[in-house]
C-alpha cells in the first residue's frame, strides 16, 4: 500500500545514523553517502522510506557480503534508473547497484561516481530544497496519486516519473545558472 506520510524531523537523524553504520562497514570503498529522494527535503511529505546513495568508483563490490549481514537484501532485479522522456542517455549512464533494508524501510542506491544518475537525484534534492513551490506541487502530485492509486504501485509510478521529469526540465537549467555542482558527502 502506498502511504504518503507528513514530514518528520527523525528523518534525517535516522539517515545518519544508519549511513555512520554503512561507512564503519564498507569504509574507503565507498566516495560519499547522500541522503536522497524525498524524505532528504525538509518540510516533504513522503513514503516513510529513507532513501541513500553510496557513490563508488565501480561496481567491484567488495562490501556486499557486509552490507547483507547488516540486514540488507541485493536486489539483482533493480539495477537501472528511469531514463526521462526524450533523453538519449548510454545504459551504463543508468547502471546501479540496489540494497533495500526491512528492518527500518531503507533503500540504498549505490551509484557509480560522475555517472548521470549518480548525479540526478542529487540536484533533484537541491533543486526541490531551494523551491519550495516545485517541492509543494511534487508532494501534491504524490499525495493525489497515492489517493488515486494506493494499492497500484505500477501505475503511482508511471504517472509519478514523468510528472516528475517536467519538474526536472527546470533543476537542469537551475543547474546551469547556479554552477551547480555535486556536493560533498552528507556524512
Amino acid at each position: 500500500m502506498i502511504e504518503i506520510a507528513e514530514y518528520k524531523k527523525s528523518w534525517p537523524t535516522e539517515f545518519t545514523s544508519f549511513a555512520m553504520q554503512l561507512k564503519d562497514v564498507i569504509g574507503d570503498d565507498v566516495l560519499a553517502i547522500h541522503h536522497i529522494g524525498s524524505t532528504s527535503v525538509p518540510d516533504l511529505a513522503a513514503k516513510d522510506i529513507i532513501d541513500m546513495q553510496i557513490t563508488v568508483r565501480n561496481f567491484e563490490l567488495g562490501f556486499k557480503s557486509d552490507l547483507e549481514a547488516l540486514g540488507l537484501e541485493f536486489r539483482e532485479d533493480i539495477n537501472r534508473d528511469h531514463m526521462p522522456a526524450g533523453m538519449e542517455l548510454e545504459p551504463t549512464q543508468l547502471e546501479k547497484r540496489y540494497f533495500k533494508n526491512h528492518q527500518r524501510p531503507m533503500n540504498i542506491h549505490v551509484r557509480v561516481q560522475d555517472r548521470w544518475n549518480q548525479r540526478y537525484p542529487l540536484l533533484c534534492r537541491d533543486y526541490l530544497r531551494s523551491h519550495p513551490m516545485a517541492a509543494n506541487a511534487y508532494e501534491e502530485i504524490k499525495k493525489q496519486l497515492a489517493h488515486y492509486f494506493p494499492e497500484d504501485v505500477d501505475a503511482y509510478y508511471d504517472i509519478k516519473d514523468p510528472v516528475f521529469d517536467v519538474i526536472m526540465s527546470g533543476a537542469f537549467d537551475w543547474a546551469t545558472l547556479t554552477n551547480w555542482q555535486v556536493p560533498d558527502s552528507d556524512i
